[in-house]
């Protein structure tokens, strides 16, 4: 046996094993908050168990599934990305979890990206089982797969950015209260289970800008209408990614 056998190789682990090793922590603490699943996977998925199975709201023509599947998919989006994100890291930044692992050999924006593959690895998680459920339900979707990811992408984006924004410039306990009371109003009012026709006119050119109505209603363009690409919609979309996530990467404070 030679004598440098066990000899120690200080040094930090290749970046991309600590983005991995970061991504695969941050999914499995999301994954174990009873809250988090709350918002992530049970609350869409009774919503679109229980308006699909009772008439409760007049959602057109056709099946009521073919109409809510893309709502609450966009709701799925918005609970993963904006919500539990928000609150998740707003905690993080109070506890100083965020300025310690700042300091670690883990650059901030490796973080951040780690952040980030953790709400897509949830939300791949979230869309089979919806998806199962819908299809369970009777749902027939149309459309190209390749516009209904870009509409994804360009959501969690947006939502992304919303929400980092909000937790790294407000303490924990407002971006608690704010990230639920947004994602209630946005529930009721971004066209997830009532459609938008149902608003007055003044107050539908407004909600219609806003991104859960805009991703839930390109969704819905695509997979309930067979529509290419919904060009207004992912406009809108981008230009909310574009605005959040620039404002998060300036304003966010990790302290």
């Amino acid at each position: 046996m030679s004598a440098g056998t066990y000899t120690p190789r200080p040094g930090a682990a290749p970046l991309p094993r600590m983005i991995a090793a970061q991504t695969a922590l941050e999914t499995r603490m999301l994954l174990r908050n009873g809250e988090q699943l709350l918002l992530t996977v049970i609350i869409p998925t009774l919503l679109l168990v229980l308006f699909s199975a009772v008439d409760i709201v007049d959602t057109g023509s056709g099946a009521s599934v073919d109409f809510l599947a893309p709502g609450v998919l966009a709701l799925a989006v918005m609970s993963t990305a904006f919500t539990g994100q928000a609150i998740a890291t707003g905690f993080e930044r109070r506890y100083g979890v965020l300025k310690r692992l700042g300091a670690s050999p883990l650059p901030r924006w490796a973080l951040m990206t780690a952040k980030t593959l953790s709400v897509l690895v949830t939300e791949v998680l979230q869309i089979v089982l919806l998806t199962a459920i819908a299809f369970a339900l009777g749902w027939s979707p149309q459309g190209n797969p390749f516009t209904v990811l870009l509409l994804l992408v360009l959501g969690t984006a947006a939502f992304s950015g919303l929400g980092l924004l909000m937790a790294g410039t407000l303490k924990a306990e407002a971006t608690l209260a704010a990230a639920n009371l947004v994602f209630l109003l946005l529930l009721v009012g971004g066209g997830v289970i009532v459609p938008l026709d149902k608003f007055p006119d003044a107050v539908q050119s407004v909600l219609g800008l806003l991104p859960i109505s805009a991703l839930s209603e390109g969704l819905r363009d695509v997979l309930q209408h067979g529509v290419p690409l919904p060009w207004t919609q992912v406009a809108i979309l981008a230009v909310w990614a574009v605005l959040g996530l620039g404002a998060a990467a300036k304003f966010f404070r990790w302290e």
